[in-house]
C-alpha cells in the first residue's frame, strides 16, 4: 500500500517504471479523444466539480485511462470524498501512476499522470481515507469504468 511518503519520494527521485509506454502525437491524441477528453488529458486541464459522470458511480470493475485503456484504479477502492471529483485511495498497481510537483495556481500539489501515456488525471492529497490516508482526485473525463 502506498503512503504519502513514497508519493513524495516518486515526485521528487522518478517514478515507477511502466509496464509499457504508449506515446502518439498530439494530432493523433485529437483524433482519438472528445474535445473535452483531450483538454483534461493532454492539456492538464480540470472538470467542473460534481459535473463527471463517473462521481456518483460506484458500480463494479476497474477505472482505464481512456487514452490507452490501462487500468488505473480498482471501484472496491473508490469513496465519496464530497469534493465533487471520483476519489480513490490507491492505485490498481504501485506503477499504474506517475507523480510530479505541481506549483500552478499559487500551491504546491502533486499531479497524477496515466504512467503508460502521460495522460493527466488529477492529482493526490493527503487526506484521504485509513489505512493509506491518501485521496487521488480523479477528472472523470481521463477515465472510462470496464464493468464486471
Amino acid at each position: 500500500m502506498l503512503t504519502w511518503k513514497e508519493v513524495i519520494n516518486f515526485s521528487v527521485k522518478g517514478n515507477p517504471t511502466p509496464d509499457k509506454r504508449v506515446d502518439k502525437t498530439e494530432t493523433e491524441w485529437q483524433a482519438q479523444l472528445t474535445p473535452e477528453q483531450f483538454r483534461i488529458t493532454r492539456q492538464k486541464g480540470t472538470e467542473r466539480p460534481h459535473s463527471g459522470a463517473l462521481c456518483s458511480i460506484y458500480d463494479e470493475g476497474q477505472y482505464n485511462c481512456i487514452c490507452c485503456n490501462t487500468p488505473l484504479f480498482d471501484s472496491t477502492i473508490k469513496f465519496s470524498s464530497g469534493t465533487g471529483w471520483p476519489s480513490f485511495t490507491q492505485p490498481i498497481k504501485d506503477n499504474a501512476i506517475k507523480y510530479e510537483r505541481d506549483t500552478a495556481f499559487g500551491m504546491v500539489r502533486v499531479e497524477v499522470m496515466c504512467n503508460t501515456c502521460d495522460a493527466h488525471l488529477g492529482h493526490v492529497f493527503p487526506d484521504g481515507p485509513e489505512p493509506s490516508g491518501l485521496r487521488y482526485c480523479i477528472n472523470s473525463e481521463s477515465m472510462q469504468l470496464e464493468t464486471k
